[in-house]
């Protein structure tokens, strides 16, 4: 539906209006697209449009002029397309607050995973609506208005330049939230370096700890490889998750790790790596929340639900490695 101009759909409770409501104190640490000048954020949406002129903007590097309308694999071309807006209460509760965090669901993904809950959204099944630069940075101020916690971008990969510039235009205009960049972590590296600034939470899945799992069941070569490198500098750019008054987090590094059916993540593998590799302080959530979706009956052991025993051993590999459970 449409609010003020503005689409929202699959609205929730409106519990606030303000900061107060949200859970965030106003002395937490400044968000940081308001540390770049106004012309250090022209020069890298300038950048990051330029790359999707000859589209690089992830892994899959598909060399499509996306503003020309020209679609990349994800199935985006030059258009903004959201499926939803508003506070969501199911994400962590270091997002989460009193308000919400302020999650805005865009479609279309470069990931092509065979058991996604979000098939719908991710594969474009449902239309979403398109929204132009100035609407996506009317959204973030409405969140902020509802007294959500956060902007919370879900599957933004696709759309950096225009996320870029959105963010840029909600700052000029008294956006104060932390952004979060929830992505499934098939991140290409250079992109990510230019939207420094931009992001203060990124959040990424961490899905399997070796190509081969990623290039069987989410239709891409390289998984961990290109994981590894993105993951390095987003710890880089934002460190350690950093927790402000409630618990709720204004900046730092967020991992998703869904246990799957027979290891197929490599639960113990991946906690290694982030505790040797990114940072033994690594805050992370391993989630249970596996279940059979979309392609995933054709695809045994993919078919069943995760047993307690598979969760509590892929819990204990996290807690030997010594990361910080949420």
């Amino acid at each position: 539906m449409k609010s003020g101009g503005l689409m929202f759909f699959r609205k929730k409770s409106d519990p606030g209006k303000n900061d107060a409501h949200s859970g965030r104190d106003s002395d937490l640490k400044t968000p940081a697209c308001l540390g770049l000048s106004k012309a250090e954020r022209g020069k890298k949406i300038a950048e990051l449009y330029q790359i999707s002129e000859n589209c690089t903007l992830c892994p899959r590097e598909c060399k499509v002029n996306r503003p020309a309308g020209e679609k990349g694999r994800c199935g985006a071309a030059a258009d903004v397309i959201v499926c939803s807006a508003g506070p969501h209460y199911g994400e962590e509760s270091e997002l989460v607050g009193r308000g919400g965090s302020g999650t805005i669901f865009f479609v279309n993904c470069n990931l092509e995973c065979i058991f996604c809950q979000n098939w719908t959204i991710s594969r474009g099944v449902e239309r979403g609506e398109t929204v132009s630069i100035d609407q996506l940075a009317s959204m973030m101020l409405s969140l902020q208005n509802q007294g959500c916690s956060n902007v919370n971008l879900v599957s933004p990969t696709p759309y950096l330049y225009q996320i870029a510039a959105a963010i840029d235009r909600a700052a000029e205009s008294g956006l104060n939230l932390p952004v979060v960049y929830n992505c499934g972590g098939y991140e290409a590296v250079e992109p990510l370096r230019i939207l420094e600034g931009f992001i203060d939470i990124y959040m990424p899945d961490a899905k399997y700890a070796s190509d081969e799992i990623g290039a069987r069941y989410s239709g891409v070569p390289d998984y961990f490889t290109r994981f590894s490198a993105s993951i390095k500098e987003m710890q880089r750019q934002v460190g350690d998750l950093v927790p402000g008054p409630g618990n709720l987090a204004y900046r730092g590094l967020l991992v998703r790790h869904l246990v799957m059916p027979d290891d197929l993540a490599e639960s113990e593998k991946m906690a290694r790596f982030l505790s040797s590799e990114v940072s033994a302080n690594c805050a992370v959530n391993v989630m249970a929340q596996y279940y059979p979706a979309y392609q995933a009956d054709d695809h045994p052991p993919l078919d069943r639900r995760i047993s307690a025993d598979e969760f509590n051993a892929a819990r204990e590999a996290f807690r030997q490695a010594g990361l910080r459970l949420l």
